[in-house]
């Protein structure tokens, strides 16, 4: 985990024991979930690296991904600034729902984040290219990437420029096409999602500062 150690002494509990627990995925920062942990919980969760919460229907200990493998690997435990709330940064295994969705306010509320779909193309590596179009695309190197990039922004462009505003389709298919292939590029140049997000906060940032006009 990264960041300074939690002091679990320092927590406000509820009279009950319990701490709500804010799940979010640290690549994307999606909501993934919300849960209770009561000290032994928080204790369990430091020691092993995957979080642990406090099932209130059951008033048992829960290791999140014990029996389905979707376990939450965290990156970072914190508390705000009343110590009466966690956030809990993670990565998630899987689908964190227990519907099968990957985060249990699906649609997701924060709108398009690309962190989910640059774990997939991370994965998708490794995968057969006789399978996978990204593995195939893989294959073909950085400059064969790159040029989708450059063909899938023409696309973009001239779907912007010739499509109607009551049929957007295709607008939003080479939007599609030209995130993913961006997104892969920056995969294979090992650019993280958050990388970009940083640099744009940065910006915003210095244009709000300097008076200027924020992105």
């Amino acid at each position: 985990m990264t960041g300074e150690p939690l002091d679990l002494e320092s927590l406000r509990f509820d009279d009950r024991g319990l701490i709500p627990v804010v799940v979010q995925d640290a690549v994307g920062g999606a909501v993934l979930m919300v849960a209770w942990a009561n000290h032994t919980a928080l204790e369990r969760t430091l020691a092993t690296g995957e979080a642990h919460f406090l099932s209130r229907s059951r008033q048992e200990l829960w290791h999140k991904g014990e029996t389905s493998g979707n376990v939450l690997e965290v990156v970072e435990l914190v508390a705000d600034c009343d110590r009466d709330t966690l956030l809990l940064r993670a990565h998630p295994a899987g689908p964190t729902c227990h519907t099968g969705s990957r985060s249990c306010f699906e649609p997701n509320p924060a709108g398009l984040e690309l962190g989910w779909l640059w774990e997939v193309l991370k994965e998708r590596g490794s995968a057969s290219p006789e399978e996978s179009y990204t593995a195939r695309l893989r294959q073909k190197g950085l400059a064969r990437i790159a040029q989708k990039v450059g063909e899938e922004a023409t696309e973009t462009v001239i779907a912007a420029l010739t499509t109607l505003d009551a049929d957007r389709e295709d607008l939003v298919g080479e939007a599609c096409d030209l995130l993913y292939h961006l997104t892969l590029l920056l995969e294979v140049r090992g650019v993280r999602p958050q990388d970009v997000a940083k640099e744009l906060r940065r910006r915003h940032r210095d244009k709000t500062s300097s008076g200027g006009k924020a992105p």
